[in-house]
């Protein structure tokens, strides 16, 4: 029984995981003042997701070709359920309720996409041309503007991203890059522009790009939550206040400081040495899914496996910038840190992938 738990577990990328929950574990008792109920809460969440990463470590590559299609058209169907159908809360119309439960169909794309994208391209991998590009882009357009009108724009950069990975490790042309970048920089002048930004996002979304420029033009409101990060990590100086001793933690000052806001938290008590440290873990997970990608035997199993490990690069990358008022604030957990389901149920059953192409590896070179 304990050969056949553990076959298609990676050992390394497994412990790697275990060390960021616990991580994850010490910081969240500290940032709800000690609530062991939601610690417990997230404990279960843990066992359920690991449970997920066995399930999905467990399903052979081909079975994942084999339903990356009905996944990705399943998800776009959902999607426009929830124009039509969707719950609304805060502003927004993210959310489907099935009878038992409410789903978020956006996040079911951050699975469907990239598997959609990188059998489209094993598909033809014979005969790639400019085409296949142009089609591979359509398919990430789709879902994109979908999740963008709902209005969810954190979600919608995830989702491109993952979609953008699969064609840079597909190859595609430095000419088309240099196009693109080209175009980023145009799209970041008008959105830092008031007057501009205005007339192609929701009023709140440029707003959250001007408070980002300059928080203290509302030092307690729309700046408050980037205010308080920054002094939060910053007052963590060199070695951090120490374990359950963080002062803006526990005085209230920081925001969403179990969801969003957690690295404040752990940046006020564990210092530039602890950040440090969350870093080379966070690395060391990214690496050993890019070793993955290059060791896998199929087309189809390099570009998921480089676009999950780069995809949980961009959730750390957004969340820390936005924190640090570096970046927006997109309402983009900490990857396996914040408290919440739903997203790590998401980025464990990308890591059940990354076994399970590792798990194929040798069968299918054989």
């Amino acid at each position: 029984m304990w050969d056949r738990i553990k076959r298609p577990i990676d050992p390394a990328l497994f412990i790697l995981i275990l060390l960021v929950f616990a991580v994850s574990a010490g910081v969240l008792y500290s940032a709800s003042n000690r609530d062991l109920e939601r610690v417990t809460d997230k404990v279960v969440f843990m066992g359920i997701s690991l449970g997920i990463l066995w399930f999905v470590a467990n399903i052979q590559q081909r079975t994942l070709m084999q339903l990356a299609l009905p996944a990705y058209v399943g998800g776009v169907i959902l999607l426009i359920l929830v124009e039509f159908f969707g719950i609304t809360s805060h502003g927004a119309t993210r959310w489907l309720n099935i009878g038992i439960t409410r789903i978020q169909p956006s996040e079911i794309m951050r699975i469907a996409l990239p598997l959609m994208v990188a059998w489209y391209f094993n598909h033809f991998q014979a005969s790639l041309g400019k085409r296949h590009y142009v089609a591979g882009a359509f398919i990430i357009i789709i879902p994109v503007l979908l999740i963008m009108k709902q209005p969810d724009l954190g979600t919608s950069l995830l989702v491109a991203s993952s979609g953008f990975y699969i064609l840079f490790f597909a190859g595609l042309p430095w000419a088309v890059l240099a196009v693109m970048s080209v175009a980023i920089a145009v799209i970041a002048y008008i959105v830092t522009h008031w007057d501009l930004c205005i007339n192609i996002l929701h009023e709140y979304q440029c707003r959250r790009i001007a408070t980002m420029l300059n928080p203290m033009e509302d030092p307690l409101g729309a700046g408050y939550h980037i205010i308080q990060g920054t002094i939060a990590i910053g007052s963590g100086g060199l070695f951090g206040k120490g374990w359950l001793a963080g002062t803006q933690t526990h005085l209230d000052f920081i925001p969403e400081r179990t969801t969003d806001f957690i690295f404040a938290v752990y940046g006020e008590e564990f210092g530039l040495l602890g950040n440090g440290l969350l870093l080379v873990l966070y690395l060391a997970v990214i690496f050993r899914g890019l070793m993955i990608a290059n060791s896998a035997s199929t087309l189809f199993g390099r570009l998921l496996a480089g676009a999950i490990s780069m995809n949980f690069f961009t959730y750390a990358l957004v969340n820390m910038g936005m924190v640090t008022g570096m970046l927006p604030v997109v309402g983009v957990p900490l990857p396996l840190i914040s408290y919440g389901g739903t997203s790590m149920v998401s980025i464990l059953a990308g890591f059940g992938i990354l076994m399970s192409i590792q798990r194929d590896r040798p069968l299918m070179k054989a």
